[in-house]
């Protein structure tokens, strides 16, 4: 039984390996951080600079900013700063991702009949969001590097789960209702989900091949 199912599936098993790997080693192949690597926020690709603090400076500080030849994440690192540039932007991005999943709960947990409470924002590579059956609910800061209808929708998506938890038919109605195009945004965090979970990793080909092929394989 095991051997027919794999051979009617080679083909799929295959164009998602192959997949995989062409996307490994796209990865693979990305300047350093701050040498020219364009990283996803808010959907849109952003390269990123980093300069010295202007003088008096305090603290690193990090800037969104357009120009005439795109969008930049700026990085103004004080010289005590010893954190890596990656280190820098992840914990930038982890307080833009709690600001932008609170907003959201907020707007959309009236029209839902909850009240959510404190969320937590983790890095986590199964799954998006979380509800336990307490009404804790957690979410990957990486969100805030898709597109907002994307993080809307895990949003509402886990305040769903605040009314009924599970994912049968009552559920998927609730959702459907509050969220008609949640299979499209779900569709794209699976496509886009390597992108996301090493967009501030150093190129290193064996970790993105051990990290990322139950991504592809669960597409």
């Amino acid at each position: 039984m095991i051997e027919a199912f794999l051979v009617e599936r080679e083909p799929w098993i295959r164009r998602h390996l192959d997949h995989h790997a062409a996307t490994r080693a796209r990865l693979a192949a990305r300047p350093a951080i701050g040498s020219g690597r364009e990283i996803l926020y808010l959907g849109s690709a952003h390269s990123v600079r980093v300069e010295p603090a202007p003088a008096g400076a305090r603290a690193t500080r990090v800037s969104r900013v357009g120009g005439d030849h795109g969008d930049e994440l700026v990085v103004e690192r004080v010289p005590r700063d010893h954190r890596p540039t990656a280190a820098i932007l992840e914990a930038w991005f982890r307080g833009r991702a709690r600001e932008a999943i609170s907003l959201a709960l907020q707007r959309r947990g009236p029209g839902i009949g909850v009240v959510p409470g404190p969320i937590a924002i983790r890095d986590t590579t199964s799954r998006w969001g979380s509800c336990s059956r307490s009404g804790a609910l957690s979410f990957s800061w990486r969100l805030i590097l898709a597109p907002p209808p994307a993080l809307e929708s895990v949003a509402v998506h886990e305040l769903c789960h605040l009314r009924i938890f599970g994912h049968g038919p009552a559920f998927q109605q609730l959702l459907a209702t509050h969220a008609p195009d949640h299979t499209r945004w779900r569709r794209w965090l699976r496509q886009h989900a390597a992108e996301l979970h090493a967009a501030l990793d150093d190129p290193d080909p064996p970790a993105l091949d051990r990290r990322y092929t139950s991504i592809f394989l669960d597409s």
